[in-house]
């Protein structure tokens, strides 16, 4: 007979069921509560958290813009490469041993290096090589291994290597400007990246756009004034003189008289953008427009119009030049030889120190300042170029006599070689003067007339004088074309005092003299072979380089052929002094 349970009868205490039902209820109030919260207050938190796990924005680079020369040569280039990069956070788990070992041998890394770059499995992006060929890209990829990608980008390629290094600079591995032109158009230069967001498997695969395509906008293409055949021609001859002359170190810059252009600008010693590994910071320095240097003798034709705008001279102007010493207060002035009375024509052509020092010190402090600095003197070119010097122009009102004197042919003032050739350009332009480019110009900027046509014109005279038998350049002549300059051998600063066996040597000069369209100016530091006077060292290199450039751009000649007239056996090349 079956006997029911007395315990299945037993009744439970109220109280046990509802704190039971409570306690549910409880529950259930605050899943839905918590459900409410999240999906009405946090709810953008959710969604950046579950769409880091499949949702990606790529980002889809510019072509950086090409740089070419005037002729629309190219001198700056964009090459597509890979960069493979890796999401740890991706990885199910490492990677094994042997394929990171294949990774490793392929981008040629060690086993470690690649190992520590995807360690830590929070990170959802880091390189692991970058700028490779495409080529090696497929093959790592081809390892299959979950959390590697590939990424296209571009680098920089400069066919003219190292003789345009100084005016193009170059990029880092960011693809931004580091240095040159790289650097100061890089706004220009870099364009703006595209973007694309997309879904992702979980082995990387992209699945769906999520949204359109944001298109990149590819860098403008930047056309230089540089003439790529006058640049290699320069860099030629400079280096080529360099080395004859054992010399230190060299500059030349070539601008066109009539617009202001660069067509050529060179520096030695140079580098190869092309290499990115570690660059000695001395070879990047663009000498040219960022190094100062006493210019000596190249100053007195800048004297010599100051005195004939003044009034207080003219061309035919006798000056006794006291036999090549002229003394004032404690200090003597030489000249290399000693003359007698010279006109201020002769001053020039025979480079003499006192002839130069009596007509500065004819000219008021202030008019003389007032002269130099409308010139560029004392002042930033403005080329647009990093790092641009703006030299030295003693404030006027603490000249004393002496200084004065000094700066008349040279010393006691520091300028920058571009300074120099673009203050050159009031002779070759009747005495108009226009800003120096590094862009290609449409037409002719305005200029600024500084000096009268006469004034310009008769110091352009003596400046042709220079180069003719009994000046100091005769090595500066060139066959077809009259040409006219200046030399300079300046006694370098050292240790507070100037060197005695340490010199710039230097020329600047125009042609053709009867329509100047070139003016070339040549800097060489510390020539040390024997020679280092401007006349034998700076001038030949001024000659070969404006022949060949006149030659190359057609230009017709003003001269017979057999227009060169050098010193005969007997008859002394003059020297100019200095100090």
């Amino acid at each position: 007979m079956y006997t029911a349970n007395s315990n299945l009868n037993a009744r439970l205490p109220a109280w046990r069921s509802y704190t039971l039902m409570g306690a549910l209820g409880a529950g259930f109030a605050l899943l839905v509560g918590r459900a409410v919260y999240l999906q009405a207050y946090n709810r953008e938190f959710l969604q950046e958290k579950g769409e880091a796990r499949y949702s990606r924005v790529l980002k889809l680079e510019a072509i950086r813009g090409m740089i070419t020369d005037r002729n629309g040569e190219p001198l700056a280039i964009s090459t597509p490469v890979q960069s493979i990069w890796a999401s740890p956070a991706d990885m199910d788990e490492m990677p094994s041993q042997q394929q990171i070992g294949q990774l490793a041998k392929l981008l040629g890394m060690t086993a470690a290096d690649v190992t520590a770059k995807i360690a830590d499995r929070k990170r959802d992006f880091v390189f692991i090589k970058r700028q490779i060929q495409p080529e090696l890209a497929d093959r790592v990829l081809a390892l299959n291994i979950p959390g590697i990608y590939k990424q296209q980008e571009y680098r920089r390629y400069y066919p003219a290597g190292e003789f345009l290094a100084h005016i193009i600079g170059q990029t880092g591995i960011d693809d931004k400007g580091q240095e040159g032109m790289e650097l100061t158009r890089n706004a220009t230069l870099a364009g703006k990246p595209g973007s694309r967001h997309v879904i992702r498997d979980r082995r990387g695969y992209i699945v769906e756009d999520v949204s359109s395509v944001v298109k990149p906008q590819d860098g403008q293409t930047l056309t230089l004034s540089i003439d790529r055949n006058l640049q290699y021609l320069a860099y030629r001859e400079l280096k080529q003189a360099v080395d004859v002359n054992k010399a230190k170190a060299g500059g030349l810059v070539m601008l066109d008289a009539k617009t202001g252009e660069v067509l050529a600008l060179a520096n030695i010693p140079s580098y190869n953008p092309n290499n990115r590994g570690a660059i000695d910071p001395a070879r990047k320095r663009n000498r040219a427009l960022t190094d100062l240097y006493e210019p000596g003798s190249t100053m007195k034709p800048i004297t010599a119009a100051a005195a004939l705008e003044a009034g207080t001279f003219k061309p035919t102007t006798i000056i006794d030049t006291q036999g090549g010493r002229m003394s004032i207060g404690p200090a003597t002035i030489h000249d290399a030889h000693p003359h007698g009375a010279l006109t201020v024509e002769q001053v020039i052509q025979v480079s003499s120190n006192v002839g130069a020092a009596k007509m500065a010190l004819s000219l008021g402090h202030e008019y003389h300042s007032d002269f130099l600095h409308s010139l560029g003197f004392g002042q930033v070119p403005h080329t647009g170029f990093p790092g641009e010097a703006a030299g030295r122009v003693r404030p006027w009102k603490t000249w004393r006599p002496i200084e004065q004197a000094t700066m008349s042919y040279g010393h006691g003032i520091s300028v920058s070689l571009i300074q120099m050739a673009h203050a050159y350009m009031v002779f070759a332009n009747h005495g108009e003067i226009k800003p120096i480019s590094f862009i290609k110009q449409v037409a002719p900027p305005p200029g600024k007339q500084v000096i009268k046509p006469e004034t310009a014109d008769a110091v352009k005279k003596m400046l042709e004088m220079v180069t003719q038998p009994g000046g100091t350049a005769t090595r500066a002549q060139v066959v077809g074309y009259r040409v006219g300059g200046k030399t300079g051998t300046a006694n370098k600063l050292e240790g507070g005092g100037y060197s005695k066996n340490k010199y710039v040597s230097s020329f600047v000069g125009l042609a053709p003299a009867s329509d100047p369209r070139l003016i070339v100016a040549v800097m060489i530091d510390e020539a040390t072979a024997g020679q280092y006077y401007g006349g034998t060292v700076a001038a030949p290199v001024f000659a070969n380089v404006m022949g060949g450039a006149l030659r190359i751009l057609g230009v017709p000649n003003d001269a017979p052929v057999n227009s060169i007239i050098l010193p005969g056996m007997d008859q002394q090349e003059a020297a100019e002094g200095t100090m």
